[in-house]
C-alpha cells in the first residue's frame, strides 16, 4: 500500500497542531499558576535573531493551511497575524484545523505533480506538489512547532514529547 499525498498532509498537520494546542494550553496555564505576565512567554525567543512564540505559531498554522490549499489547487486564505494571548493563538490553530479538515482525501491525492507557485521575498518559485510538501511545507512547519514547544521548555512550562506529539 502506498502513502497518499493526503495521508502524508492533513492528519501530520492535524496532529502537529492539536499538540501545538496543548502545549500553548500548558504555557497559559503555568503563566497563571506563577501569577506571570503571560508576554514573557508570548514574546520569548531562543535567540535575539528568531521570533517570537507568538509568530512561530502564526507561522505553523500558516505552512498548514497554506500547504493543504496548495496541494488542492486553491489559493490558501490570508489571516492577520494580530494574536496577542494564548487563548487568539489557540483561536488560530482552531481555525486552522476546522481549514484543512474541510479538504477530502480526493482534493488533495494525485497532486504530487500539480504544479505549486510560490513567491518569496518577491521571487517567484515553482515547485512540484510532492516535493514542496516533503522539502519545504512539512519541514519548516516542523521547525516552527519544535521552536514553539522548546520557547515554553525553556521558559519553565512543563511540557513533555507526548505533549508535542498531541492526539494522533
Amino acid at each position: 500500500m502506498t502513502l497518499s499525498m493526503y495521508q502524508a498532509s492533513v492528519p501530520v498537520f492535524s496532529q502537529g497542531l492539536k499538540g501545538l494546542k496543548g502545549v500553548l494550553a500548558k504555557g497559559e496555564a503555568h503563566v497563571e499558576a506563577r501569577k506571570l505576565d503571560p508576554n514573557a512567554l508570548l514574546h520569548a525567543r531562543l535567540f535575539p535573531d528568531m521570533f517570537p512564540l507568538t509568530r512561530q505559531v502564526q507561522i505553523a498554522a500558516d505552512f498548514a493551511k497554506g500547504a493543504v490549499a496548495r496541494l488542492a489547487g486553491v489559493e490558501p486564505p490570508t489571516w492577520a497575524d494580530d494574536e496577542t494571548s494564548f487563548d487568539a493563538l489557540r483561536g488560530r490553530l482552531a481555525r486552522t484545523l476546522d481549514f484543512i479538515a474541510g479538504f477530502p482525501a480526493d482534493a488533495i491525492d494525485g497532486s504530487e505533480d500539480r504544479d505549486i507557485t510560490l513567491v518569496r521575498r518577491g521571487e517567484t518559485f515553482h515547485v512540484k506538489g510532492q516535493a514542496y510538501l516533503l522539502e519545504q511545507a512539512l519541514p519548516n512547519f516542523y521547525f516552527h512547532i519544535t521552536t514553539a514547544y522548546a520557547l515554553l521548555r525553556h521558559n519553565g512550562v512543563e511540557v513533555g514529547k507526548r505533549d508535542f506529539l498531541g492526539a494522533s
